[in-house]
């Protein structure tokens, strides 16, 4: 069996081949698709590499794609099934990281954490504050899989009221462990005083938070993203931070680097950050250890882990 890792150039690819080889020996580490061909039969690829038909048609052997990310969307899933090439990633290193983001991203929003900071560092010192508590406040989790799990459980110390919305709604004895109320999506958002979405891009969830969904939060609610930033319509987001006085986490966008001259960068109540709610020195060792042996397991006939089978 041939694998072949296609990583960005800007990691540090010396030690991650020291690290692969003890576990993998003879991984081929390349760091773009500028070749003809290439007789691997497992690709690994990260979020960064674009990977569809053409790129496809370079690997004539090509039977199984791992991703070493949570999320796969620049992958083509229809070119995949077409092929039957079995494709897999790792949605769960990252999870304590994200949580831990969008925990981080809720609190400093409601703290006034950003806003204090520059007026101190330009020489002012803010006599009033209408800072909040994350105490007592209704969470809204929308997805409810290994990362929505693991947000839920962090929570559960700041004594908030946990709701949540999946397609594929909980056992009734974890929700009963938890603490969760299941609600529909639109309900969910009205009564939620802070929103944390944490679903894969698919049909059913691009745009998804759009004008009528904004207009349903409550005046003053927090609004995080993590996941993808074409589940969001920016034009309705920035309506609503102006119209309703809605403060935003926003880790992702549609497009990476995003516009920095659209009207959203001009905006107060909201907190941006490049994408890294998953990026964490520990995280990234998660990445490389369970996408190795997620690969190891498929070397030995064995089923590997975590089978992308979504809708696309």
């Amino acid at each position: 069996m041939k694998v072949v890792a296609i990583l960005p150039a800007f990691l540090d690819l010396e030690n991650i081949k020291k690290s692969v080889d003890q576990i993998m020996p003879g991984i081929e580490i390349v760091t773009d698709t500028d070749f003809e061909k290439n007789d691997a039969d497992v690709v690994v690829i990260t979020t960064f590499t674009p990977f569809g038909k053409n790129e496809m048609d370079k690997f004539p052997e090509l039977k199984f794609i791992q991703v070493a990310s949570t999320g796969y969307n620049n992958v083509d899933i229809k070119e995949v099934r077409r092929r039957n090439i079995l494709l897999c990633n790792v949605p769960v290193a990252n999870k304590d990281a994200v949580a831990e983001h969008a925990i981080g991203a809720a609190l400093a929003l409601l703290k006034n954490f950003i806003p204090f900071h520059m007026e101190i560092k330009s020489g002012t010192w803010p006599l009033l504050t209408n800072s909040r508590e994350l105490q007592g406040k209704t969470f809204g989790i929308i997805g409810m899989g290994a990362i929505g799990i693991k947000l839920t459980q962090k929570l559960i110390p700041f004594n908030v009221g946990i709701v949540y919305y999946d397609p594929v709604r909980l056992p009734e004895k974890d929700e009963e462990f938890y603490g969760l109320t299941y609600l529909n999506l639109d309900e969910l958002i009205r009564v939620s005083d802070i929103i944390s979405v944490h679903t894969p891009l698919t049909r059913s969830t691009r745009m998804m938070f759009n004008d009528a969904r904004f207009g349903m939060m409550k005046d003053n609610a927090i609004f995080i993203n993590t996941s993808r930033g074409e589940i969001v319509d920016e034009k309705a987001l920035v309506k609503a931070i102006k119209e309703k006085n809605i403060y935003a986490a926003i880790d992702v966008f549609s497009i990476e680097p995003p516009d920095f001259s659209s009207e959203l960068f001009h905006l107060d109540n909201v907190l941006f950050s490049p994408h890294i709610a998953g990026v964490t020195m520990e995280s990234q060792e998660r990445f490389i250890t369970e996408t190795i042996g997620n690969v190891i397991r498929y070397s030995q006939g064995i089923e590997p882990l975590y089978r992308v089978d979504d809708e696309v």
